[in-house]
Formats: structure tokens, sequence, C-alpha cells
């Protein structure tokens, strides 16, 4: 199997199984442009599972496979790489981490995309000792702002495993004067976890930046407390 027969593979399934009523369906959750076949999750998923299980298909093949599967701008085909991905963890080296970092100039430019990423495969590349969080830390100066975003939204399932997140907190501080959207998302949804796990440092993390940081990160980050208690946040006029 070569990556070309891959990407062939998977562009001729979805062509096959497109359906115009889901695009318009989901479209509502991507503001920025849906660009798709309009396969639903299941039919996703199972034609994953089925090239999972193909034995000349490998990590290597799809890494080279992104590239062709993100050309063509369809959400779905992108998806297949990343879901592939997730799927080979025993694979996972130390270089998947440069790799996937050079997918964001070619195509990851949407939310789920990078949640993909942020969500299940980096975490499972720091866990399967791969990376560290402090690989991640030169992300945050990258110029594709759904990289950036991926840092704290990775940076979730190490709450759960940390002492104190302190550490965290200093890494993911400089995306506290971000200027985009989607970022803002990220790390407020950081927070909001944070905030679960350690109440007290994570108001102090606020407080000291609720006079600068941009008030959609506030949002998220007190989403789970009072109502009474989100006025603690409020930028001081």
């Amino acid at each position: 199997m070569t990556p070309q027969q891959l990407h062939a593979i998977i562009s001729d399934y979805c062509q096959k199984n497109a359906n115009a009523a889901n695009v318009e369906k989901y479209s509502r959750y991507f503001k920025d442009g849906y660009n798709a076949w309009g396969l639903s999750q299941t039919l996703m998923n199972d034609m994953t599972k089925q090239l999972l299980k193909t034995p000349d298909i490998n990590l290597s093949i799809v890494l080279d496979a992104m590239p062709l599967l993100m050309k063509s701008g369809k959400y779905e085909e992108t998806s297949f790489g990343l879901l592939m991905i997730n799927g080979m963890k025993k694979q996972y080296t130390p270089a998947l981490l440069n790799s996937i970092a050079g997918f964001f100039e070619k195509g990851i430019t949407n939310w789920a995309h990078a949640d993909t990423l942020a969500m299940w495969i980096l975490p499972n590349i720091i866990a399967g000792g791969h990376a560290t969080e402090e690989d991640f830390v030169v992300w945050l100066s990258s110029p594709y702002s759904f990289q950036r975003r991926c840092v704290p939204v990775t940076y979730i399932k190490s709450l759960k495993k940390a002492e104190t997140p302190k550490h965290l907190f200093q890494m993911i501080e400089p995306l506290m004067i971000d200027p985009v959207r989607e970022v803002h998302q990220g790390t407020g949804w950081f927070l909001r976890e944070a905030w679960k796990l350690f109440p007290a440092q994570t108001e102090e993390f606020l407080t000291k930046h609720k006079n600068t940081a941009p008030r959609l990160i506030f949002q998220y980050a007190c989403e789970k407390m009072d109502k009474e208690y989100r006025v603690n946040f409020r930028k001081e006029k």
C-alpha cells in the first residue's frame, strides 16, 4: 500500500458516501466554513476500523498520506488520517510530534481537527513517553492559531496526573494575551478543568490576569462557578 493508494481509497469512500443534508446539518458548528462530504461519524469510525486491520498500512504510510488528505480541504479526509493515527498508538515514536507539527501549515484549520489531536493523539504521545509537556512550549509561539490552541487542550489530561497545576499555568501563561478567539476558547477550557481540580490555585491565576486577559477566556474558565461567584473575576473598572 502506498500513501497515494491509501488516499485514493479514502477519497473514493468519501465520494460514494457523500450526504449533502449532513453537510448542511453540521455546518452550523463551523463558523469559518465547513468543506465536507457529509459522512456520519459512524461511517468514518467503521471505515477507520477496516483500514487499521489492513496488514500493509502502517503509521509511516498514514503520515505520508496526510498531505494528500489535507490538500483536498475536505473535513472527512483529514479526519480519516487523524483517526488512523489515533488507532496506531503502538507505533508512536518521538519523531511523531515533529510530523504532527507540520500538519498545521498544510491543513489543520478547524477546532474539531485540532481537538482530535489535543484530546487524544498528543496526550497519548506524552503518556507513551515520546514527548513531555515542555516539548509543547515552542508551539505557543506558532503562527498557526490551532497549533497554539492544542497546547492548553493537550494539558487537560496532564492536570489529572499533576500534584499541582503551577508548572502548567506557567507554560500556558503566554496564551493569556493571545489575540485569537479559538485560542481563548482552548485556554478557558483548560482553566475550567483546572478549577475543578485545583480551585484555589486556579482562582489565584485568574485573578492575576482578570484585568488584561480576553474576556472569552474567563467566560469558559468560570462556566461552572456559581453566577454570584463569577463576579470576582470580572475586569475591574
